[in-house]
């Protein structure tokens, strides 16, 4: 295998492409802290370091954690662990080195970051051990990708506040909405097994709801976080179309057709979190 097969076979394992998810909203808060701390390229590089990093080592972690689960399941059996692309030895590696990259770019950023790494580590790890015991595992994923703004808020001022809890919030129930719409796939897999997810314990047409319900959660959030922070109108704009996005995205899927799920999750997912970053980005230069 080539360096550049490598590569690939590693952005495929970790599902690189799926940074689309979290990035854009780290670089919400750090752009919202940015309006009165500013920011300098060398901070904007070490977020960038460590959203890679965290990302990184935490799917990387889920894959080796999950490797004997993902052989049974059809829908994941294809994956590079289970076939056997990839050793569990050499991920292992992996998830430490992305780890180590994770840890030193918060060292750059300040003390609180260096301080806070094993913290952040600690919860996008323990997602992957969830589901094996509570169906509140959607809301640890949640809370996995909603640190990431407050965590660039940090890097950016070195302290904490609560201003950017509310776009943590929001990052939190728009993630555990998309995530149990994307387990409603895996509901009979699930049952069988003893896993625990949203769908497994209320049914796919409940936990479709549920997941209507934090989105909508999502929406309320987001429009908090314009009040919040002041933000020209040109942020309404962007959540109004966000609040669309979300719509469309529910509409669909339905308890008794799951066939653009995929589409639902990644395709409408990863354009949410770009409109939002330029709207958000837009709205902050509009006011300087």
């Amino acid at each position: 295998m080539t360096f550049f097969d490598r590569i690939v076979v590693y952005g495929r394992m970790i599902k690189f492409s799926h940074s689309v998810f979290a990035l854009p909203f780290a670089f919400s808060g750090a752009a919202l802290a940015a309006d009165e701390h500013g920011i300098t390229p060398a901070q904007v590089g070490w977020i960038l370091a460590a959203m890679v990093g965290a990302r990184s080592a935490a799917m990387g972690f889920n894959r080796l954690v999950d490797r004997h689960i993902d052989a049974l399941n059809p829908r994941t059996a294809n994956r590079e662990l289970p076939r056997g692309v990839i050793a569990p030895g050499t991920v292992a590696g992996f998830v430490a080195i992305a780890s180590a990259l994770f840890v030193f770019a918060a060292y750059n950023l300040n003390p609180l970051c260096f301080a806070l790494s094993p913290v952040a580590l600690g919860v996008v790890f323990s997602y992957s051990y969830l589901k094996r015991f509570t169906w509140t595992s959607h809301f640890m994923l949640g809370l996995s990708l909603g640190i990431a703004p407050i965590g660039a808020w940090i890097a950016i001022t070195g302290a904490f506040a609560f201003e950017p809890i509310l776009l943590t919030l929001a990052v939190l129930t728009w993630v555990a909405g998309f995530d149990i719409i994307y387990a409603c796939q895996d509901y009979e897999f699930d049952t069988r097994h003893g896993l625990f997810s949203i769908p497994q314990r209320l049914g796919i047409g409940r936990a479709l709801m549920t997941a209507r319900i934090l989105h909508v959660g999502t929406v309320a959030a987001l429009i908090s976080v314009g009040g919040v922070f002041s933000l020209h109108s040109l942020y309404l704009v962007g959540v109004a179309i966000v609040s669309l996005m979300l719509v469309y995205e529910h509409a669909l899927v339905r308890a008794n057709d799951l066939s653009r799920v995929n589409v639902a999750f990644f395709t409408v997912n990863g354009i949410i979190g770009v409109v939002y970053f330029f709207f958000t980005v837009g709205a902050v230069w509009t006011d300087v």
